[in-house]
């Protein structure tokens, strides 16, 4: 046995036809995608506009334009914060088009990049472990 191994020798119940064993299973509440605290306006502050790309989440409809976490605009207050660059430049590698502009409250609701990355970046449609 490895480190901190367990052998048990007591007998297992072996499934039967009709039925299922189900094991380590986990229970989710229906997901409720994460928000910033709202108590920032972040006009003026900056995001990355892209071609159009729809959300990798299984059977949601949403398409994005901006960079976004959870349906949120990511904004930086500095034009040249290293992380929008970064950001940017990914999407740059994977074909997105991507644009720095100035961010408006037209665009949709949005989130600091540092609150989302505070909050442990949350993302819509992929569970944390």
């Amino acid at each position: 046995m490895g480190y901190g191994a367990v052998a048990s020798l007591a007998p297992m119940e072996e499934p039967g036809t009709g039925r299922v064993l189900l094991e380590d299973i986990e229970l989710f509440e229906e997901e409720q995608l994460w928000e910033d605290d709202g108590s920032e306006d972040h006009a003026g502050w900056f995001c990355v506009s892209t071609d159009p790309f729809p959300c990798p989440a299984a059977g949601c409809d949403f398409v994005a334009e901006f960079m976004t976490a959870a349906h949120l605009v990511l904004v930086w207050e500095e034009r040249d914060d290293p992380n929008l660059l970064r950001h940017a430049e990914r999407a740059k590698q994977v074909g997105r088009n991507p644009r720095v502009v100035e961010y408006q409250p037209s665009f949709g609701p949005s989130a600091s990049y540092y609150a989302w990355e505070a909050a442990g970046r949350p993302v819509h449609g992929v569970r944390g472990r």
